[in-house]
């Protein structure tokens, strides 16, 4: 691999660490994105690895079409493009180059699939199915609760303490992308779910702020992979599959039940923390019918 082209990527991957404060896993996909356009580049044409200021669309397109070659979805190889249109955004910043290439290189369309998500009428189906009388089942159960309740992220369900919460308040202190903070309100069944898993441990509200408010069999604060798991069992049973067996259907369950009940989409996205409305606007296609019903009762001559 050249070193000059790697040590740019590198550059760039700093900045949107320390400077932006991008979350490790989008850096992540940023590195592996960028990666692999180093690869092609040094196969498609060594030099442009010395100057980045000779790669022009044409040379993109055609990492596109490499990428659409080896049998990556429209999705992938528009997240691909994403990555390069950042990088040489930052490259024109900090003045390595004069253009950003990647700009009218035009973004593969990417069908926004309508996500699955819980009925209402299984959702106590759902929460009886951990078995309460083991500390594990104990755990499931209010990490079940507090999905429901709150449509936070997996990653932010890892990360939280015992401090995270204030249960007086049934308020919820999240670190979300970018190291946004949120608060979220939660009920009384995440509550007692909640409290009954940390008496089953031994702690309380009041116990070291700091100790991980989830934890694993050997008492390390619970993995992503074990939620991953565990979610997924109780999920196939109520959704008759795997399909959307994962902790994201429980978020998306959270938007979906909120906007069926009256909720305006601003507040959803709120509560999502999505930073742009397009991403919560997936949940007005799940209900049309909530829409139009909506519609109906809200304008002059709607009916």
């Amino acid at each position: 691999m050249n070193d000059n082209g790697t040590a740019t990527v590198k550059e760039f991957l700093n900045f949107i660490q320390y400077e932006r404060g991008y979350s490790s896993n989008t850096i992540k996909a940023y590195e592996g994105d960028l990666d692999l356009f180093l690869n092609f580049l040094k196969i498609y044409n060594e030099s442009l690895l010395q100057d980045f200021s000779k790669i022009d669309r044409q040379t993109i397109r055609h990492f596109l079409g490499k990428e659409y070659e080896e049998g990556n979805s429209s999705k992938t190889v528009a997240r691909r493009l994403a990555s390069i249109k950042s990088l040489f955004k930052y490259l024109v910043h900090v003045e390595v180059v004069l253009d950003n290439p990647a700009l009218h290189v035009k973004t593969p369309k990417v069908e926004k699939r309508i996500p699955t998500f819980v009925q209402s009428n299984k959702i106590k189906e759902l929460m009886n199915l951990p078995d309460t009388s083991t500390l594990i089942g104990v755990r499931d159960k209010a990490i079940l609760e507090l999905f429901y309740a709150t449509g936070i992220r997996l990653s932010e369900l890892v990360g939280l303490n015992i401090g995270s919460i204030s249960p007086d308040e049934r308020i919820i202190r999240v670190l979300g992308k970018g190291n946004k903070e949120r608060l979220i309100p939660f009920g009384k069944p995440a509550k007692y779910a909640i409290e009954t898993y940390l008496k089953k441990r031994g702690h309380s509200w009041v116990s070291n702020q700091e100790i991980p408010l989830f934890r694993s069999t050997k008492e390390n604060r619970i993995s992503v992979r074990t939620v991953q798991s565990r979610i997924k069992i109780y999920l196939k049973v109520v959704l008759g599959g795997s399909d959307g067996a994962s902790p994201h259907t429980l978020r998306h369950t959270f938007g979906t039940h909120l906007l069926e009940n009256g909720a305006d989409i601003r507040s959803i996205q709120e509560l999502l923390g999505h930073s742009s409305i397009s991403s919560t606007q997936i949940y007005t296609k799940v209900n049309p019918k909530k829409l139009k019903k909506v519609y109906k009762e809200a304008h002059p001559h709607g009916s």
